[in-house]
């Protein structure tokens, strides 16, 4: 009786955090993105708890991080890209008050706090880097970097008068040319402002032009005020992909990280055919679920790593295979569906059905989002999410599928815009493909 009992209360906890999403304050079920590169404390704040954390939840190890979840819940985190107000129009030092730059809502206000632990950046003054800025749900607008003020007090809230007068970069509809761990990204290069040095935060204003609503977001730096040259040096070459499950039209390839002095933000998987090469994917780590392929077909590809300033690997040594005749006849069906979606998100379902004679004994699962989509919790199974790709492995209580039978596992996601996404077409069950309906 043990094993329903546990599968009731997850699921009814599971129904009140779907229920919580749902009835969200406005602004963040309104949320459209936020910087990643140099890391908003929110973003940060939610890397830190996904480190920590175990089945999905957040559990943040970072002193700062977590004071502000003693003060103000996880739901900042989990609405790391939120941090907005929906009426601005431009009036940001008219309607945020001194102490509430970095987060001028209720939401977020956690997140105005002094703290001498918040994680930060190492940056080169004088240098120039590639901003990155996630593209929740694109809009046009303008963004607006400032920097503080040479003897700003750390110690205490941010104020308007502990900025720069001015912004040392203004962008407006920067192209959405990148791919971050949680999807799409806006990218432009800026140039930082010479001679600073040590501790400063850059406060991000993005105010949109088809609304009056405008974002905010604090990025807590370190200038190494020692170098101003920028950042020339290109990451390692990252090592040759090794592939594994290949079927009729599915491959995975993984390979070893690149190196950089200042750190890889991602790679770009290329198939390579004569002498020419095409870019097929932009994953955050170091595996790839390529789908959509030919039967009967040789590929050949080769993996590029990048840094934040825009530097390229010199590109991998390349592997090459050939997919299988056709698809083999799995002994697995999977039903997907998403039954509730909202703007941001979607929650996902998730049945395997056994069709063969023979038990089948620990599972896991593989499907990929080619949408932006990223998984951020789940439950009746271990959900997780490298690059573009899924994984989920059985929990001990669903680890046997008997023939003729079924397991079910949910899980919630975050999507660059709530309809018309592309969902999977293919499930790879132990290295097989599966039928769908």
């Amino acid at each position: 009786m043990r094993t329903p009992n546990t599968g009731m209360s997850r699921a009814a906890v599971i129904g009140v955090t779907t229920l919580g999403a749902m009835l969200a304050p406005l602004d963040a079920a309104l949320a459209h993105g936020g910087m990643t590169y140099p890391a908003t404390r929110t973003y940060a704040c939610y890397l830190d708890g996904k480190a920590g954390g175990q089945g999905g939840d957040l559990q943040p190890t970072n002193p700062a991080c977590i004071a502000a979840v003693a003060e103000g819940g996880k739901n900042p985190l989990w609405n790391w890209f939120g941090n907005l107000i929906s009426n601005a129009g431009g009036r940001h030092r008219e309607i945020i008050p001194d102490g509430k730059l970095c987060g001028p809502t209720a939401l977020f206000d956690a997140y105005n706090m002094a703290h001498a632990d918040w994680p930060t950046t190492t940056l080169q003054a004088g240098s120039t880097i590639t901003i990155r800025y996630n593209a929740w749900a694109p809009h046009p607008g303008t963004w607006y970097q400032y920097v503080t003020r040479d003897g700003w007090d750390p110690s205490q809230p941010l104020k308007w008068s502990d900025l720069e007068p001015v912004p040392f970069d203004t962008v407006t509809n920067p192209p959405i040319n990148g791919t971050g761990p949680e999807g799409p990204e806006y990218t432009w290069t800026a140039q930082l402002p010479a001679g600073k040095s040590g501790r400063h935060i850059i406060y991000s204003i993005w105010q949109r032009s088809d609304s009056a609503e405008a974002f905010y977001n604090c990025s807590d730096v370190v200038f190494d005020g020692g170098s101003q040259q920028p950042d020339i040096e290109a990451p390692t070459t990252p090592g040759t992909p090794v592939v594994s499950g290949v079927t009729g039209t599915t491959a995975q390839l993984t390979w070893s990280a690149a190196r950089d002095n200042v750190g890889v933000t991602g790679y770009e998987v290329y198939r390579l055919v004569g002498s020419t090469s095409e870019r097929v994917a932009s994953p955050g780590g170091t595996t790839v679920l390529l789908t959509g392929l030919t039967p009967s077909t040789s590929y050949t590809y080769s993996v590029v790593a990048r840094d934040a300033a825009g530097n390229r690997s010199s590109a991998s040594a390349a592997v090459s295979f050939t997919t299988t005749a056709t698809p083999p006849a799995g002994d697995c069906k999977v039903a997907y569906s998403e039954p509730n979606k909202w703007s941001g998100g979607f929650t996902g379902n998730v049945t395997i059905t056994n069709t063969g004679t023979s038990a089948i004994s620990g599972w896991k699962l593989l499907w990929d989002y080619t949408g932006g989509q990223t998984v951020t919790n789940g439950w009746s199974a271990k959900v997780s999410q490298l690059g573009t790709t899924v994984t989920a492995e059985n929990e001990a209580w669903t680890s046997t599928i008997p023939p003729n039978g079924s397991v079910t596992f949910g899980f919630n996601a975050n999507a660059p815009a709530a309809h018309h996404l592309p969902v999977p077409s293919e499930f790879i069950l132990n290295g097989t493909l599966c039928a769908t309906p």
